[in-house]
């Protein structure tokens, strides 16, 4: 090979010599781009991720007591009113049942934001405290409770009865809520209905109890308790949300 032929050879492997490096250089860089897509993108995940669990947990959170609770009516049917003078929309219709242990949840996460919203004046507040349960002992531990808190005549009073008896629920499977312990709770709820012992001790209100439950469940066609109804439609599980909660009763305020 001459001289001329071995340089020519040198220039043309040299020039393939470079090409390959580009070639690697231009891999090199296209990994690299990748990591750095896929380090993002997983950076973003985790905040994504992050961000819904934070929201989840904020729009859970049971809100703190207000300044007090609004004015309570106490009605024929058992009902109570809950509302500042004068607000009448929108109105937030709680049945519950105080055997319930998914009522008890209830109160345990959505309780304090239904007073606030009372005390608040942005929504009129009534609970609907009925007997769903057919079968023994859950009927007879439901009724004992609804017929006691009908004993009570002041409202602020019986708002104080209805949490007590909530924070001492028997298990379903037991004979509970035994009159004389009801009747201890309202003592210490602070009841001063001077009839109070022997209303709930005679069970005076238990046949109305089971009359105007069958109304009411008739009548606003519930299925199972809680059912909360925001203007007489179904909050569905949004009830169990204090934001969500929150949020709706303030829309449907303006």
């Amino acid at each position: 090979m001459s001289k001329a032929q071995r340089t020519k050879s040198d220039r043309n492997m040299s020039a393939r010599d470079k090409i390959r490096e580009q070639q690697a250089a231009a891999r090199a860089q296209e990994r690299r781009k990748k990591v750095v897509t896929y380090t993002t993108a997983a950076v973003v995940a985790v905040a994504a991720v992050g961000l819904g669990v934070w929201y989840a947990a904020s729009s859970s959170q049971s809100e703190q007591a207000g300044a007090g609770l609004a004015p309570i009516t106490l009605q024929p049917d058992g009902s109570a009113v809950m509302a500042k003078a004068g607000v009448t929309q929108p109105v937030v219709d709680i049945y519950e049942d105080f055997q319930c242990p998914v009522c008890k949840e209830l109160e345990r996460v959505s309780g304090q934001t239904f007073k606030n919203l009372a005390a608040e004046g942005k929504a009129k507040v009534v609970f609907h405290p009925i007997t769903i349960f057919s079968r023994e002992p859950t009927k007879s531990n439901s009724v004992r409770a609804a017929a006691a808190a009908r004993c009570v005549a002041d409202g602020k009073q019986w708002m104080a009865f209805h949490d007590l008896i909530y924070k001492n629920q028997p298990a379903e499977t037991v004979e509970g809520f035994k009159t004389d312990q009801l009747v201890e709770w309202g003592k210490d709820a602070g009841v001063t209905s001077p009839d109070f012992e022997s209303c709930v001790t005679s069970q005076k209100h238990a046949s109305a109890v089971l009359a105007d439950s069958t109304k009411i469940m008739k009548d606003q066609a519930i299925e199972g308790t809680p059912t909360v109804k925001l203007n007489g439609t179904s909050m569905g599980e949004a009830a169990f949300s204090p934001q969500q909660l929150r949020d709706a009763v303030t829309k449907a305020a303006k």
